[in-house]
């Protein structure tokens, strides 16, 4: 097969495949985006009707609402904590699974099962699971009355959230790390044995500088994912209860928006947190991404 073989024939023909993609991507994503920022400008009228020209007035009327704040270091308190468990528990299960210990292979292909499972269904499972009376926990709970109650503690209930967004991160991070793993030259591991490095050696010393751009990849996407992925986990576990302890900014945008008709505040609650996901991302790359290595 020659390499002109490869080439499309028609020059047009690219851009028709893209063509539907591109499409979705512009409708549901960058409309969306310069819509909300045009309307943090403006203050809206809920049902439509006209609206009015207000400058920065809605992001000082936003920054200096306390449960702007509050949402807000949920969101990186859920961030951080969500984020190092959805990397490194796939992280230490594809170690396990690359030694091709007992029953790795089989654990590989049931370990990617929860990607094809859609995030609401996470939350609905993860609620019956977690549930006081029925769930896994009910035995605790029936020797120790009130010790795991996430309808009324907001604790339990921030626990109950990162639990089952930590689920549904490990199998694309699985993958993506283990793949990272398979690449490195088994002549690697042999010649650090033969030095005398034990297992743990060869981990810290061989394989983790090795895969630092998969590690960096699954740390930003997750860092990134986090932000905004947690809305169908809240909207079918805990509704942003109890007393808002599980409200993060993504479902107080909704719910100021959709429930109290705030357009102008939610758009600008967007923004917001739009300007933080970018700025987040270009530090991750900035402070982190330029000290790894991509050279073997």
């Amino acid at each position: 097969m020659t390499s002109e073989s490869s080439l499309f024939s028609h020059r047009w023909l690219p851009l028709l495949l893209v063509a539907p993609l591109m499409l979705l991507t512009v409708l549901f994503f960058y409309v969306p985006i310069f819509q909300a920022f045009y309307w943090s400008f403006f203050l809206e009228r809920p049902f439509g009707g006209g609206s009015m020209f207000v400058g920065w007035d809605n992001f000082a009327r936003v920054l200096s609402d306390p449960e702007f704040w509050k949402a807000g270091r949920r969101t990186i308190a859920f961030m951080v904590c969500g984020s190092t468990l959805a990397v490194l528990i796939p992280l230490i299960l594809a170690l396990a699974a690359d030694r091709k210990i007992l029953m790795s292979l089989p654990a590989r292909n049931v370990l990617v099962w929860p990607k094809g499972v859609a995030g609401a269904s996470i939350g609905v499972v993860f609620a019956f699971i977690f549930n006081p009376f029925v769930g896994l926990l009910a035995p605790l709970n029936s020797a120790f009355p009130g010790i795991w109650a996430p309808g009324i503690d907001g604790t339990d209930a921030f626990i109950t959230l990162i639990a089952a967004h930590v689920w549904g991160g490990i199998p694309f991070n699985f993958v993506i790390l283990l793949a990272g793993l398979q690449s490195i030259p088994r002549s690697l591991h042999q010649a650090a044995a033969m030095d005398g490095a034990g297992p743990w050696r060869r981990i810290f010393d061989v394989q983790l500088p090795l895969i630092a751009p998969q590690l960096f990849l699954t740390l930003v996407l997750e860092f990134t994912e986090s932000v905004t992925s947690a809305f169908s986990l809240i909207d079918t576990m805990t509704d942003g209860g109890p007393g808002g302890s599980t409200t993060l900014l993504v479902y107080k945008i909704y719910t100021d928006g959709f429930s109290g008709y705030d357009l102008s505040g939610a758009s600008t609650q967007t923004t917001i947190l739009m300007v933080f996901v970018v700025l987040l991302t270009a530090a991750q790359f900035l402070f982190v991404g330029r000290r790894v290595s991509y050279d073997r």
